[in-house]
């Protein structure tokens, strides 16, 4: 056996970040001969809390570390998701989803979206939304489960994700993560001890005077960056010129609308206002830019703009776009909000911090701490930021939008290069290229392109080797069966009964 090995990984903060890494860690690593994995965090420090809806990524992830779907829904209050809805973004009056999963199914080779435009030219109206089963499915409330089994059918590819109670997934993680074997350690913070010759943390110290020595430092402080900022001193890429919501409003309200599954984005005058609905309350919330509107009005903006009575004072954040130009230094990783932060339009904050655990786990060191896996690391890491900063930019830039200050800034904004090429091929022959380990795959720039008028003027050539007649028939059946596929779903709601959920009141939600 090596004697160079990690015996001492301290996580630094709890939320989301720090309890995910903890039950990963446990799950993955715990049974390592000598290693101890502890988590220290003080209930007297709270948690953003506002990442509540996710992508189809967490499905991995709870399955990795042992989750019992079922149990999950019930014990974080959670409902399914099969994309995001987006209101007014292209216009005032329109509205898209994005969906996960595909549209309809790929012919000879090429992707089904340009035998769509071909149909377009043709003259068929058909909106590209009734080939994604994703998409028919969700604004009818309805849900199903994948059936790969089913090769032939359209819930064979179809992506879904949840929409849950932060807090209480928090809780449902640590519950799992001490049972893996992780210890909780109660306190603050107010030391940070490093080794001289090296620079690595060796200890920190608490309130309470406890030093609490590691090896390895998993910083999910939030913010603040504890120790990867306040520490290690790591820079800030910001990226607020492309990016300029910085600040948000929060605040719960109870049920009341639609109980669909689907997140909704609906673009304000200075931003966006987000709608997550649980099973006992929710979600909402304004990301808007601070140079645009105040926070009294941001506030007036969301509490008139809800579906039920609010269930708390709004609550106020401050952020800037952007990521730590190192996550990774020395002996200490960021994760989640100390890395770095992306406004949840698209729901990818707890991804990030799945994908950061995931690249740990891929490059755990020993106490050498290889300077070339590191480096790997930060440019991977960085490499994630980038792709989904390119995907938000996307919503602002692609607007038919003028009625604002605001927005006239968005639409005007110079993209950056990666963006603008991709705008520059959709538009010319609907062509979609993308880094082969993009997060976002083809169908989320067609549902994003297509939905914010992005219209190209071509489409690939081997769409005409179908007749017009062909192209015209298969795509009428496609939608068929699609359609008839979504109305024979069940209703969330009973996939939801079914799980053992029950009405309002349920467990105590934050």
């Amino acid at each position: 056996m090596r004697d160079d090995l990690i015996r001492r990984v301290v996580i630094v903060g709890g939320g989301t970040a720090g309890w995910m890494a903890a039950a990963a860690l446990g799950k993955l690593i715990g049974r390592m001969p000598g290693l101890s994995i502890e988590l220290v965090e003080s209930d007297a420090i709270g948690t953003v809390g506002v990442g509540e809806a996710t992508i189809p990524h967490i499905v991995l992830f709870n399955r990795m570390v042992g989750i019992d779907e079922a149990a999950f829904v019930r014990e974080t209050n959670a409902t399914y998701k099969l994309g995001i809805e987006f209101v007014d973004w292209r216009r005032i009056g329109h509205r898209y989803v994005h969906p996960f999963g595909v549209y309809g199914i790929d012919m000879l080779g090429v992707e089904f979206h340009h035998f769509w435009l071909k149909a377009r030219a043709l003259g068929d109206t058909t909106p590209l939304d009734a080939y994604s089963i994703g998409i028919m499915a969700g604004l009818r409330g309805r849900f199903a489960h994948p059936r790969p089994d089913q090769p032939n059918s359209p819930l064979a590819k179809l992506g879904y994700a949840f929409q849950f109670d932060a807090g209480l997934y928090a809780a449902f993680l640590r519950r799992l993560a001490e049972g893996l074997g992780v210890r909780r350690t109660e306190g603050r913070i107010v030391d940070v001890q490093r080794d001289g010759a090296s620079g690595h943390v060796t200890a920190v110290r608490l309130d309470s005077g406890v030093e609490i020595a590691g090896d390895l430092f998993i910083d999910c402080s939030g913010f603040q960056g504890l120790l990867i900022e306040k520490t290690m001193g790591a820079s800030f890429r910001d990226w607020t010129h492309w990016l300029p919501c910085d600040r948000a409003v929060a605040v719960p309200c109870t049920l009341g609308g639609d109980q669909v599954p689907l997140t909704r984005s609906t673009a304000r005058a200075a931003g966006w206002q987000w709608r997550i609905p649980l099973q006992h309350r929710i979600g909402n919330g304004y990301v808007y830019a601070s140079a645009h509107l105040s926070d009294d009005e941001a506030a007036a903006t969301l509490l008139a703009n809800l579906d039920g009575a609010p269930l708390a004072e709004p609550r106020q954040l401050r952020f800037r776009a952007g990521h730590r130009d190192q996550a990774w230094i020395g002996n200490v990783v960021a994760l989640g909000l100390a890395g770095g932060f992306l406004e949840p339009l698209e729901s990818t904050s707890i991804h990030l911090i799945q994908s950061g655990i995931a690249r740990l786990m891929a490059l755990f060191p020993t106490r050498g701490f290889d300077a070339l896996e590191i480096d790997r690391f930060n440019r991977d890491t960085a490499q994630d930021y980038v792709d989904i900063r390119d995907f938000l930019i996307l919503h602002y830039k692609a607007t038919e939008r003028d009625d604002s200050a605001f927005w006239r800034r968005c639409r005007d904004l110079t993209p950056p290069e990666g963006l603008a090429e991709k705008l520059a091929m959709f538009a010319g022959n609907g062509r979609i290229f993308r880094r082969q380990e993009e997060l976002f795959a083809e169908p989320s720039w067609l549902a994003v392109m297509n939905g914010q008028g992005i219209v190209p003027r071509g489409y690939h050539p081997v769409a005409d080797l179908l007749s017009d007649a062909e192209t015209l028939e298969r795509l009428k059946h496609i939608a068929q069966v699609i359609d008839e596929t979504a109305d024979a779903m069940p209703l969330q709601d009973d996939i939801l009964r079914q799980m053992g959920c029950t009405p309002p009141p349920l467990r105590q939600a934050s």
